[in-house]
């Protein structure tokens, strides 16, 4: 064999060993890798949150949570009491920017959701953030707009609905998917699971209109609802 077909084999071999890497980094990102690439984080208070709603396809030991691309298949995790992601309206364009939305089996899960390092809130966290940014209980169980217009993004909300994201917290109106399966709300509300469950399997969320800028941490969702995750350092 002459050395330039000694050159042509090694270099071929060399290409296709950096082809198979590459393809095997692609198909297989880490929980943290992910984390670590599309999430910067900004300290409010005593609190350090990431600045972009969570985006994984795996929990922190590296199983995959599996993507319900159809009606049918995000009920019958539901049914079946399965972790399951998808994106708004099945659209990857819509991950780009606004994240996954996940349902509770998958925030719950004891395999961790969360990269290293950061947790899912507990709904006391989420007040103590509102709270941070000016927001005081009313009568009827909710808090003053002060918190939420600081806590919008200050585009991408309908009917003018922006904030100042003062507390560079970039909450984005990334919407929600309900138990049966449709989507509602992209552009007109933000829903973050908390770690928190008021029931048996049921999830306390936080929520943050569009209009009058009010958080509420009251309300719940089913377990098999799919909500945006906002994660907290530890």
């Amino acid at each position: 064999m002459t050395n330039t077909h000694i050159h042509k084999t090694f270099a071929a071999i060399l290409f296709y060993s950096l082809f198979m890497i590459s393809c095997n980094n692609k198909s297989n990102p880490t929980n943290d890798k992910i984390q670590q690439n599309k999430n910067s984080t900004v300290k409010i208070g005593a609190q350090i949150w990431a600045t972009q709603n969570l985006d994984v396809t795996t929990f922190r030991n590296g199983d995959y949570i599996p993507e319900a691309k159809t009606n049918e298949e995000w009920r019958k995790a539901e049914k079946e009491k399965k972790p399951a992601w998808c994106y708004y309206n099945n659209d990857s364009d819509n991950g780009e920017k606004y994240g996954k939305l996940y349902n509770w089996y998958a925030v719950s899960d004891s395999r961790i959701i969360a990269p290293k390092g950061f947790h899912v809130p507990s709904i006391k966290e989420w007040e103590s953030l509102v709270a941070y940014l000016g927001g005081t209980n009313t009568a009827d169980g909710k808090l003053t707009d002060a918190a939420g217009k600081k806590l919008k993004s200050k585009n991408g909300w309908s009917e003018e609905g922006n904030g100042t994201n003062e507390s560079g917290f970039f909450g984005i109106p990334s919407g929600e998917r309900y138990d049966f399966g449709s989507f509602e709300d992209i552009g007109y509300k933000a829903v973050w699971w908390s770690s928190t469950q008021q029931e048996v399997a049921i999830g306390l969320n936080n929520l943050i209109w569009y209009s009058d800028n009010y958080v509420n941490t009251d309300d719940t969702n089913g377990p098999g609802a799919g909500l945006s995750v906002r994660c907290i350092k530890d």
